[in-house]
């Protein structure tokens, strides 16, 4: 597990190059926000998270397998990266940002997905 990486996978860079290439500008995993967001529009007070289905167990997907080995320790860790996503959502919500969640599987659909991020971005 240490190889696996919490920035720049597939699906939070073709979120990046999407906004990128319709003009958004905006801040890579700031330090000082609860969770270091994935893409933060600090002009704007939004948040653009991006989250794998698999490690943030999005429920009904089916991405979402528990792996047969060692199942305790698999359903533990993810019910505990839920809690932590959930618990950093509620802080940035409490801290005045508007959080907009991009899941794996949502961007199979990338028309649907750019004009959800594009009206999130614009209200």
């Amino acid at each position: 597990m240490a190889q696996v990486k919490s920035k720049g996978m597939k699906p939070e860079m073709q979120v990046r190059r999407l906004l990128h290439g319709l003009g958004y500008r905006y801040r890579l995993h700031r330090a000082d926000l609860p969770g270091r967001p994935d893409l933060v529009f600090p002009a704007r007070r939004k948040i653009v998270l991006v989250n794998g289905c698999f490690w943030h167990y999005h429920s009904g997907c089916p991405r979402v397998r528990i792996p047969a080995a060692n199942q305790d320790y698999w359903l533990a860790k993810l019910k505990r990266n839920k809690a932590r996503d959930e618990r950093n959502l509620g802080l940035l919500e409490e801290s005045g940002w508007a959080v907009m969640t991009v899941w794996e599987c949502q961007l199979r659909d990338l028309a649907e997905t750019t004009a959800r991020l594009i009206a999130f971005l614009e209200r």
